[in-house]
């Protein structure tokens, strides 16, 4: 009876250390391994189980007919010092599984933050939605940032080339607005006037069309072309009656009468 109980807990030790190996590595190859090499490493740990099981029952059984206790207490220190053995191994397996699986949950993470960079964006451009590319999102806000430094005459350069190498850019028409201001903050007139006449025909629609239109007569005005003023005001209100510079337009009417 004690005999069998001995064995018993042999078997139930024995079974404990060799499925404890055999479930690490199957979980391992989930992320590790493709399907073909993670069933031939689970029949692997198998037959492992099965040839442990073997060899302890006839050491059990050897041991047994001997009626040896001593050598069954020496088999039972052999025994622990291998199940020790093994599970070291397999707490050294499980932290390279996790070590493994951070490293690569770190390079999703990485690369999906490098797409997100590269990757057009979904925008909302003067009131219309359009697709941007981040190097024509970056070009354009480093000019319009030149603008705003007070930096005119590099706003102008820098917002030239965006028209350039973005001709059908959602910001084209914004682009050709505030190069425009660049030329006319450094009070040439006749350069804002093309710039602002540009929008004006390529983008009617745009917000700032009104208010290019603006700053045109604002530039005859000022090259003492009041009949080219004139018509540029009316111009603009019978285009855009319902907008500011409309308004602002007719007050520049009556104020020149």
């Amino acid at each position: 009876m004690k005999l069998t109980s001995i064995r018993r807990s042999f078997a139930i030790a024995a079974l404990s250390a060799a499925f404890s190996t055999a479930l690490i590595p199957s979980l391992a190859s989930a992320g590790i391994f493709d399907d073909d090499e993670a069933r031939k490493a689970i029949l692997d740990l198998r037959s492992k189980v099965d040839a442990v099981n073997l060899r302890l029952d006839n050491k059990l059984d050897t041991k047994a007919d001997k009626g040896t206790a001593l050598d069954l207490a020496n088999e039972n220190e052999q025994l622990r010092a291998e199940i020790a053995k093994l599970r070291g191994q397999v707490e050294v397996l499980a932290n390279d599984i996790a070590n493994t699986q951070r490293r690569q949950q770190d390079f999703y993470v990485d690369l999906d933050n490098r797409l997100r960079k590269i990757e057009p964006k979904r925008l909302t451009v003067d009131g219309k939605e359009a697709t941007v590319e981040p190097n024509e999102q970056r070009a354009y806000d480093n000019a319009l940032s030149l603008f705003k430094a007070g930096d005119y005459k590099n706003s102008v350069a820098s917002f030239n080339s965006f028209l350039v190498a973005y001709p059908q850019s959602a910001f084209a028409g914004s682009a050709q607005y505030w190069m425009g201001n660049s030329y006319y903050a450094q009070r040439d007139c006749k350069n804002t006037i093309v710039a602002m006449q540009q929008l004006v025909k390529v983008y009617p629609d745009h917000p700032k069309a009104p208010d290019a239109l603006l700053n045109i007569a604002g530039c005859q005005t000022e090259m003492k072309d009041k009949n080219a003023a004139k018509k540029t005001l009316e111009s603009l209100i019978a285009q855009y009656p319902e907008s500011e510079a409309a308004h602002a337009a007719k007050n520049r009417m009556t104020s020149a009468k």
